[in-house]
């Protein structure tokens, strides 16, 4: 049976039309009789046409009221001439299935990686990419859950239930599964971990000083969840509890403790080392986001001053030199840094017409960071492999060792698949092209049943086996603002959400005046 199997797996992500020919080879190699060969051939044959039939079905439904809201995804394999939109379905389903077919079985939270590495602190791995020693005993595996990654996962099965993957029900019910354990899981000030075991709801130490409180992850967490709120709305039992658990969170959440009375905030703080990781939030990066949630608090409020002198008022804020002819308005890095600074905060904020006090513009920050980093990679300045106008995106993601922040400035050849397609509400053409490059001309190395791999680099002959949560998100949650704006709607008319914003001194279409 298990020879089986194997022969069913490897042979559902041949494209369909190679199937027969395949087969045969596949039966032979695992050393079958040919009476044994026959029946199985058979057998295989009827599954795999129930099998495509299904998966090629749902692949080009478009109208979510005419799902079958299955409680399982089907894997689905290379399908050619499809059209842009039905490409787009297959890209975000599948990747979806990372956060539901894969999703903790116990606590539902997303886990942060879909293998397993070696690490004391998870900076064990990480370091491996700059030669560090790494001769851990420790697994980081399967029970390693991600806060910020479960906000992501969050946003994806709102999409999910609004495109007919999942029904209404089933959703809320695995939103009330990470909620309830959220309330019993280990928290500080109202604050979680970076990663948490989903097991036992206990931290997993990311270092020896950042062992507890993690304010960035905290509030993709809240982002997600806010965004639930607004989705599940209707006035039934098991809705209006959810809205109750998601209420008891972000009220309690203290985000002005992370100040430590400064104009400023503090990523991290823990019970035994307090502030001593010392790492003030600032940017241009990631985490405005942090700071909007920060402000936006109904309980526990941050005032303007620390916005100011925390996040707008530092150095590193403001850029303004061009680049290949492009001008980037904001951030300390040459050509912008990871691409993931202007996706991250942007599945829940809406960066069209968003402008702050200061005159910055958040959609042409947005646009021209990935231009910028589109164009260096046509430059290809280090001559690597595959780099073209149809391949590019460099952002942080796993590299063929360690995980690394990849951009312009450390380019070590690797494309993340999420840099692209996370891209999608700036470069919609450019991201499509991407896109079909990837599914078409790689697919056969960086396709799987989770969507694309995490990362992959022809110089290196290297193509990722893993998933990340936080990768994975971006690409179904930016490709659905795209398409339809679903989170910016639901994330943007949030009363508390608006009143922040317009502390901050942000406009938007979307803030009542």
């Amino acid at each position: 049976m298990l020879c089986i199997k194997t022969i069913y797996r490897d042979i559902f992500l041949f494209d369909k039309v190679d199937k027969a020919s395949k087969m045969r080879k596949l039966f032979s190699a695992n050393c079958l009789t040919p009476f044994e060969m026959n029946r199985t051939f058979l057998t295989v044959i009827i599954a795999l046409s129930l099998a495509f039939s299904c998966s090629f079905a749902n692949a080009q439904k478009t109208n979510p009221g005419k799902h079958s809201n299955p409680t399982s995804i089907p894997v689905v394999g290379i399908i050619k001439n499809l059209s842009d939109s039905a490409l787009l379905d297959i890209v975000q389903r599948q990747t979806f299935r990372y956060f539901w077919n894969y999703g903790h079985p116990i606590s539902g939270l997303a886990r942060e990686r879909s293998n397993t590495v070696l690490a004391e602190h998870y900076w064990d791995y990480i370091n491996e990419a700059w030669d560090e020693p790494n001769f851990s005993k420790t697994t980081f595996g399967p029970d390693a859950c991600a806060i910020g990654g479960t906000g992501f996962g969050i946003m994806s099965t709102i999409v999910a239930v609004e495109r007919g993957w999942i029904s209404r029900d089933t959703a809320v019910g695995r939103l009330i599964q990470i909620a309830d354990f959220l309330s019993n899981a280990d928290c500080f000030h109202g604050i979680y971990p970076h990663f948490m075991d989903g097991r036992t709801g206990k931290t997993i130490k990311f270092d020896r000083l950042d062992d507890a409180a993690d304010l960035v992850e905290t509030s993709y967490l809240l982002m997600g969840f806010l965004c639930a709120r607004e989705y599940f709305s209707q006035d039934i039992p098991k809705e209006r509890y959810l809205r109750k658990r998601i209420d008891q969170m972000w009220n309690v959440a203290n985000w002005n403790w992370h100040t430590n009375d400064e104009k400023k905030l503090y990523w991290h703080w823990s019970p035994n080392n307090g502030f001593d990781m010392n790492f003030p939030i600032t940017g241009w990066n990631e985490c405005l986001i942090t700071y909007i949630m920060a402000v936006s608090s109904p309980r526990h409020p941050i005032s303007k001053d620390v916005y100011d002198g925390g996040w707008v008022g530092r150095p590193g804020f403001k850029n303004g030199k061009s680049y290949y002819g492009i001008k980037l308005p904001l951030g300390n890095y040459d050509m912008g840094g990871p691409l993931f600074f202007e996706q991250y905060t942007f599945q829940g904020i809406d960066p069209r017409g968003l402008t702050d006090s200061l005159g910055n513009d958040y959609f042409e920050q947005g646009l021209n960071h990935t231009l910028i980093n589109r164009a260096y990679c046509i430059d290809n300045p280090k001559k690597f492999a595959g780099y073209s106008e149809n391949c590019w995106g460099l952002t942080a993601g796993d590299s063929f060792k360690g995980y690394v922040a990849h951009c312009p400035e450390v380019d070590l050849g690797v494309i993340q698949p999420t840099a692209a397609l996370s891209s999608f509400p700036y470069t919609p053409e450019y991201s499509m092209l991407a896109l079909r490059h990837f599914y078409y001309d790689l697919g056969d190395k960086i396709w799987s049943e989770y969507g694309f791999v995490d990362g992959f680099s022809e110089s290196h002959n290297w193509y990722a086996k893993s998933h990340l949560a936080i990768d994975q998100g971006p690409i179904v949650v930016m490709i659905e603002n795209y398409r339809s704006g679903l989170l910016w709607k639901l994330f943007m008319q949030i009363p508390d959400i608006q009143n922040g914003m317009k502390k901050l001194g942000f406009q938007s279409p979307w803030i009542k005046k």
